[in-house]
C-alpha cells in the first residue's frame, strides 16, 4: 500500500508539473513582413533615438555624444524646421510626447529632460538609475527600455516607476530592447542587432510577444552608405493609421503596413 502511495503521489507530481509547465508556455508570436507604402527623405546624419508623430511633422530624438538633438522635421522635405542640441557630454536617447511636454533620455547620463513641444523651452529634467534607451506613451503613462527585457512603466510627474514588464518570447526573456512605440494598445519595440532589422509586438499588460516583424531589405544597398547604422526609430500616426519606420543615419523613412506571412 505505502509503495502505491509513494508512486500515485510521483504520478501527480509529473502531472501537475506538465499541467504548470504548459501553463506558463505562451504561443508562439505571429510573424509579420511589410509592404512599403511610401518612402520619404530622411537626413543620413541624424543617429536617430526617438521618433514622435504629432500635428503632420515628426519629433525625432538623435544621438551620439557632440551630435544629439530635439527636432522637429517636415515629412514631406526632411527639412528640419526647429531645433536643439543637447550639451556635448550628452548622448541623446528615445523621446516620447505627453500632453505639451517632450521627454527626452539620455543613453548613460541618467538624466530625463523634458521640453516645452512647442518652444523647445526646458521645462525641467528627471534623474534615474541605469541606461536609457527607448521610450513611448500610451497618453498617461512612460514606457522606457534600458536595453534589457525589462521595460520600466513610469509616471510622467515624478518619473517613479510604477511596475516594470518583463518582455519574453515563448517564455524566453528578450533582449537589447530598444527605441519604443505605443501602437494601437500595444508596444512595438526594435530589436538592436546588426544582424536583422527585426521588430517585436508586445503585449503590455504581461510582456508576451504577440507578433515579430522582419524588415529584411527594406534598405537598399543603393541607399547605404559606411555610415548607415541599424534600423532605430517607430512612429505611428493614430488619426491616419499610419505607421513610419526609419534606421540611424538612413537616408529614407518608410510609411510601412504589415503582411503576415
Amino acid at each position: 500500500m505505502m509503495k502505491y502511495a509513494i508512486l500515485l503521489c510521483a504520478v501527480c507530481l509529473v502531472a501537475c508539473g506538465n499541467r504548470a509547465s504548459k501553463k506558463r508556455q505562451d504561443p508562439p508570436p505571429v510573424r509579420y513582413g511589410y509592404r512599403i507604402v511610401a518612402e520619404y527623405p530622411h537626413d543620413a546624419g541624424a543617429y536617430t533615438q526617438g521618433l514622435i508623430w504629432h500635428a503632420g511633422a515628426f519629433y525625432e530624438s538623435t544621438g551620439e555624444r557632440g551630435r544629439s538633438r530635439l527636432r522637429r522635421v517636415d515629412l514631406a522635405t526632411g527639412a528640419v524646421t526647429r531645433e536643439i542640441d543637447l550639451e556635448d557630454r550628452y548622448f541623446g536617447e528615445g523621446a516620447a510626447k505627453i500632453g505639451n511636454r517632450i521627454f527626452q533620455l539620455t543613453w548613460q547620463a541618467g538624466r530625463c529632460f523634458v521640453w516645452d513641444a512647442d518652444t523647445f523651452e526646458p521645462l525641467g529634467e528627471f534623474t534615474y538609475r541605469g541606461e536609457g534607451w527607448g521610450l513611448a506613451t500610451d497618453g498617461e503613462k512612460l514606457y522606457m527600455s534600458d536595453g534589457t527585457p525589462n521595460i520600466a512603466v513610469r509616471d510622467p510627474d515624478t518619473f517613479a516607476v510604477e511596475r516594470t514588464i518583463i518582455v519574453r518570447n515563448e517564455g524566453r526573456p528578450v533582449e537589447s530592447l530598444n527605441e519604443l512605440e505605443w501602437i494601437d494598445g500595444r508596444l512595438w519595440a526594435n530589436i538592436y542587432s546588426y544582424a536583422k532589422n527585426e521588430i517585436v509586438i508586445i503585449d503590455p499588460a504581461d510582456g508576451r510577444v504577440e507578433g515579430m516583424v522582419d524588415f529584411t531589405g527594406i534598405m537598399s544597398r543603393l541607399d547605404m552608405t559606411v555610415d548607415t547604422d541599424v534600423m532605430n526609430g517607430i512612429a505611428w500616426d493614430a488619426e491616419g493609421d499610419r505607421i513610419f519606420v526609419t534606421g540611424k543615419n538612413w537616408n529614407k523613412l518608410f510609411e510601412i503596413e504589415l503582411v503576415e506571412k
